[in-house]
Parts: structure tokens; sequence; C-alpha cells
């Protein structure tokens, strides 16, 4: 079986530590690399081409988001999942907008770590649903005058919103009990109707137009 390859980058050497051995319980996932800076990472990326890379926002000489601009900017392929704490939700919200491929809290259980990692692999984004409380916080109030939204349908915007809890398609169909490829054909169609790229953006639409009962 071919395994998840991964790099962690973070300035704290225990954390990392700490990571890899959660993460290598898993019969399908192997740390190759891990980076104590931002500069580091980027060069760990390009020598050892990880499938996916576990980077800290707050590193120094360069920080997580200017890591992740960089790779963006450089059109390098790999998947990022942003590791944050609770009062980094400006830090957070400037990644989504930069186009992270998911993010979840560092205090998160293995289990949400496992999941995002094994789905951002599959390349599909991660949103941890009680993170939506936070982009919340941050967004509240900025609604889109556009009201691209308008155009979705009933269906579409139960699919959406299943998509602003975490849900990936598998779940969603078995939610509203439908096919797979339904709900794959419902997603793209939401995509091209809000104008979004991938699941975060759409998640972050949804809670700036009010479409998502948080609370």
């Amino acid at each position: 079986m071919e395994k998840i390859r991964i790099l962690i980058a973070d300035d704290h050497s225990m954390v990392r530590e700490g990571l890899k051995q959660l993460i290598e319980l898993e019969n399908d996932i192997e740390v190759v690399a891990q980076a104590g800076d931002g500069q580091d990472a980027l060069d760990k990326i390009i020598e050892f081409n990880p499938d996916v890379v576990l980077l800290d926002v707050n590193m120094p000489v360069l920080n997580g988001l200017e890591v992740l601009e960089i790779l963006n900017k450089e059109k390098i392929e790999v998947n990022v999942l942003m590791l944050t704490i609770h009062n980094e939700i400006e830090y957070l919200y400037k990644a989504v907008e930069i186009g992270v491929n998911g993010y979840v809290l560092k205090d998160s259980e293995t289990d949400v770590l496992i999941r995002a990692i094994r789905t951002i692999h599959k390349g599909e984004s991660y949103i941890q649903p009680n993170m939506a409380s936070l982009l919340f916080k941050k967004i509240n109030g900025e609604l889109d005058n556009k009201a691209k939204h308008s155009k979705l349908t009933k269906r579409e915007v139960e699919v959406l919103k299943l998509i602003t809890q975490g849900l990936l398609n598998k779940e969603i169909a078995n939610e509203l009990c439908i096919s797979e490829k339904t709900v794959k054909n419902h997603v793209s169609n939401i995509f091209k109707k809000i104008e979004v790229s991938d699941r975060t953006q759409a998640a972050v639409y949804a809670i700036k137009n009010n479409l998502v009962d948080i609370f």
C-alpha cells in the first residue's frame, strides 16, 4: 500500500515529534521530513515532494501564510493543511483567501487531524466543523450584495449547508438519501453559481451570507 507522505513544519520540536508519533500510528501515513521554519519548509517541500504539508501559522524566517503564498505563486503542487489556534482567526481567514486546502486547530483530537490529512490528500478541502463559529465572528455582517446564492436550488442550499458542517460527499449522500454522484453534481453546480473553487471558499461564502445556522 502506498502511504501518504507528510512533511511537518512547526518551530517547536516537541510539537513536531508529537505529531509524528501520532500520525505514524496509522498504517497509510508516514512522515518523510520535518522543518523548523518557513524557509526550511519550502526547501524540504522541493527536496522531498510530500503529498501533504502540516504547516504551522507562526514560524520564524517565513510564517505559514508567506509559505502558502510562495507555494501558490511558484505553482508548487502540494496539499497544505494549516495548523492554527483559537486566537489566530485573522491568519485563518487570510489562509482561506490565499487558498489553503484545509485547516485544523492544534488542540483537535487525533482522529480530526487524520481525517483532514486523508481528505485533502484525495483532492478535497477539509473544513473543521467547530471552526465555523470562529470564521463567523470575523466575517459576520460582510454580506455579498450580489446575492449569487439566489441562483441556488433548494437542494443545492441543503448540500452547501452540509459542506459547511464539514461533511464529505459520501456523508452528504447518506444524509440526503441521494447518490454520491448526484452530490458531486450539486457541488460542482454550487461552485459555479457562487463563483468559488473549493469547499472551504464555499463554506466561507455560506457563513458570510447567513445561509447556515452556526449556533
